[in-house]
């Protein structure tokens, strides 16, 4: 996947212009979850390519996209999956965009839909308010289409972010800066390189972008800007409709917000991991983020074998956390706004094992290293965290039976959480029966 912090050009030289003060806010570090949300009209047909962890070979992955938020692009490869398919089920010659007209959201309560994501851990909620396909789900000015007064005709975005405020949740806004299909008239991106070819960069376009990203701004007071597939080039000088005047803005506007680094400019907030395994601890704070399945918009097609289990999803949030990042996790709602079921299961374990072990993930910090790999049927491998003098041991296969300490951690009083205190003299600590069938077992060093 590509880092996104590398790409900062045009080169203005000594004539940049001026950012704001990069900074990541203590409430950011201590929220360690967040869930994104990517709902629009690809949620109608809701396919893609299901793909396993080995994904496909490099000159199909676009004809083979195994993200369904991507299908506006995918069907217009002429001879895809995608594109058989959609001239099966909607016939030769319907658009993408009639897909707007058959979107309904009829089942979604946003109310009832954040209390899953916050009764799942969610200390913050992102909604994805224009993908690629230039659908915006909020009552825009700026075009006609959009859920308000197409489709669901509702401002989802506005139902969604009044609901996670009085869940008492921060709240923040994807959106797809250079890309917009519904207003370019490229050929369909089969390749890296034409993902950054066929794109918008004249000043009419960057006016609309930016047009739009105020009125996000100023509707929503977004906590987090998390912007997508950089920034048009021609909204990147010193105008002030380019983006160096709308992040100051942002700035005076939101003094506690924080921004991703998908900008394509030499100014980012916290970097973003797509799918990555990350190595140890890293210097700088980082969020990764994946669906719960291998595509972020829900694909049907996926099952059991694509998704993450409850236990996963455990693991991978202490694996995150414990190397100084946040985890922002994917729900793909159904296009009636319901979550589908094997989401919706691993969301609640993962809020069950919170609740009791929370104190070991929010407000932490990392410690002198992210995990040791433990000794393969002795002791389980073990991922820390810290706060203050504490220091958390997070046992990640509990049913191994013990934990094997580190020297520098011996000797001092401990105690699993959830099960007690427990004496770490030797470097082995038993693992209580209670706690051996959990995903992950907390023991806290003091």
């Amino acid at each position: 996947m590509l880092r996104f912090e590398t790409r900062t050009g045009p080169d203005f030289g000594a004539a940049a212009p001026v950012y704001p003060p990069r900074r990541i806010p203590d409430w950011y570090r201590d929220a360690k979850l967040g869930f994104f949300i990517h709902w629009g009209l690809y949620s109608v047909p809701a396919w893609a390519t299901a793909h396993g962890p080995g994904g496909v070979p490099t000159e199909d992955a676009y004809a083979h996209h195994q993200y369904a938020e991507w299908y506006g692009n995918t069907v217009r490869i002429a001879g895809s999956p995608t594109w058989e398919r959609h001239q099966r089920l909607f016939g030769v010659g319907a658009s993408y965009e009639d897909l707007a007209d058959l979107w309904r959201a009829e089942s979604f309560d946003a109310d009832g839909f954040v209390a899953e994501l916050v009764g799942a851990g969610a200390r913050y909620v992102i909604p994805t308010t224009k993908h690629h396909e230039g659908f915006c789900l909020w009552d825009t000015a700026t075009t006609g289409f959009n859920a308000a007064r197409r489709g669901p005709r509702r401002d989802l975005v506005r139902e969604l972010h009044d609901a996670t405020r009085a869940a008492g949740a921060r709240f923040g806004v994807y959106y797809s800066g250079a890309l917009d299909w519904h207003v370019s008239d490229f050929p369909p991106i089969e390749s890296d390189t034409d993902l950054f070819r066929f794109r918008r960069n004249d000043e009419p376009f960057s006016r609309y972008a930016a047009a739009q990203l105020r009125e996000l701004v100023e509707r929503f007071s977004p906590d987090v800007l998390w912007n997508d597939i950089e920034w048009p080039d021609g909204g990147k000088g010193h105008d002030d409709y380019a983006l160096a005047a709308l992040l100051r803005g942002y700035v005076d506007a939101v003094p506690d917000g924080v921004v991703n680094d998908r900008w394509g400019v030499p100014f980012h907030g916290f970097l973003t991991r797509e799918y990555m395994e990350i190595d140890g601890v890293q210097d700088e704070v980082f969020e990764a983020t994946r669906g719960l399945g291998f595509s972020f918009g829900y694909n049907q097609d996926e099952d059991a074998r694509h998704c993450l289990s409850g236990a996963g999803l455990i693991r991978l949030l202490v694996d995150v956390v414990s190397k100084n990042g946040n985890l922002l996790i994917n729900v793909g709602p159904r296009a009636d706004g319901s979550i589908p079921e094997l989401q919706l299961a691993a969301m609640r374990e993962l809020g069950a094992w919170l609740r009791v072990n929370g104190e070991a993930v929010y407000g932490t910090r990392p410690w002198v290293r992210a995990g040791d790999p433990g000794a393969p049927a002795l002791a389980s491998p073990v991922a820390y965290t810290t706060t203050g003098g504490a220091v958390h041991a997070h046992a990640l296969d509990p049913a191994v039976g013990a934990v094997r300490l580190p020297e520098e951690l011996r000797g001092r009083a401990c105690r699993w959480i959830g099960a007690g205190d427990a004496t770490a003299d030797g470097a082995e600590v038993p693992i209580p029966e209670a706690l051996r069938g959990a995903a992950a077992a907390v023991l806290t060093v003091r």
